[in-house]
């Protein structure tokens, strides 16, 4: 019995010196190994201003001088880039308006806050025994057929914006314009966001051709999408027109013809010698460049911004503009 004891104790004995022995040995193992690198900071996804500098040339195109109107005030030139893709009729009217000169001192008859400024002849309506008549429209149409949507098709560029919009099934860019589209119809259409161009009408759908067009100042009122013909979007000079009287009229329509704002002249860039056109350049929305710049304005991350909100509406998403050739700021 006492043998047996032994035994044990000297059993006892051997295991705990072979735990000491390994608890040392990874001990010192431990104090020799090298220490942890520190978990690597998170990269901060980068500004809208910051996707603009780090752009390539290639992420810009030139404006198609055959799509772009020139818009005379005595304050400065409004630059305007028509979609002969998704309303290519009333495109083509209003540059043929254009090319003979129909808008020249036409006035501007509407500014409506929050809403819409809009140019047209003032006496379209007059009756036959007027005295004012009203301006012949030369070769174009007075009226069209409404071009409110258009056929979803491959020449039809999208790039899709990934957020939930109460107006359409799906919003996004269409080359240099917001765009929305209802794939079960098979329809897509320009969209009503600020400094979207539109054709006037009456109570009619094809009451309108492009003699009488608004411009949005305020709020986008999404509300008109697909009731009204959008054909193009402003490019430059909002700010000659976001600034017009407001009318004191109902709608905002201007009552005396002394508070008109006229119109000095509207041209085709295609029309006018190279040096007399204003070279501009979009930012193309199909690249990664503008995905990062979508991206940029879902999670706003500048300085200022405390809580990204992790959504954006189609209308606040810029499709920036530049002077052809500028390097980025």
């Amino acid at each position: 019995m006492i043998k047996f004891v032994v035994a044990a104790r000297a059993r006892a004995l051997a295991e705990f010196a072979a735990g000491l022995v390994a608890t040392i040995v990874l001990y010192a193992t431990a104090q020799a190994a090298p220490a942890a690198a520190p978990p690597a900071a998170a990269v901060k996804p980068p500004t809208m201003t910051e996707v603009l500098a780090a752009s390539k040339p290639s992420d810009w195109h030139a404006l198609d001088p055959a799509n772009t109107l020139y818009l005379e005030l005595a304050g400065g030139r409004v630059v305007i880039e028509l979609s002969d893709l998704f309303t290519p009729k009333h495109a083509a009217n209003i540059k043929t308006l254009a090319h003979e000169k129909y808008f020249d001192g036409l006035a501007f008859l509407r500014s409506q806050d929050n809403y819409v400024v809009q140019w047209g002849d003032p006496h379209a309506d007059a009756r036959a025994e007027d005295a004012d008549k009203p301006r012949p429209v030369g070769s174009a149409q007075r009226t069209l057929k409404a071009e409110f949507t258009t056929p979803i098709r491959k020449e039809l560029p999208f790039t899709r914006l990934p957020d939930v919009d109460g107006y359409a099934p799906q919003v996004g860019f269409s080359g240099d314009f917001w765009s929305a589209r209802d794939p079960k119809k098979n329809e897509a259409w320009l969209t009503h966001c600020y400094g979207s161009v539109g054709v006037g009408r009456d109570l009619d759908s094809d009451s309108g051709g492009g003699t009488e067009l608004y411009v949005v100042i305020g709020n986008a009122p999404r509300h008109l999408d697909r009731n009204i013909t959008v054909v193009g979007r402003v490019l430059q000079g909002m700010e000659l027109l976001s600034v017009l009287p407001r009318g004191t009229g109902p709608l905002g329509f201007y009552e005396k013809a002394e508070q008109r704002v006229p119109i000095k002249s509207i041209r085709l860039a295609s029309d006018l010698p190279a040096a007399e056109r204003t070279n501009l350049e979009v930012l193309r929305t199909d690249t990664p460049t503008f995905t990062a710049l979508v991206e940029s304005r879902r999670n706003r991350r500048d300085e200022w911004f405390k809580v990204p909100s992790g959504y954006v509406e189609l209308c606040n998403v810029p499709i920036p503009v530049r002077a052809a050739g500028a390097a980025p700021k």
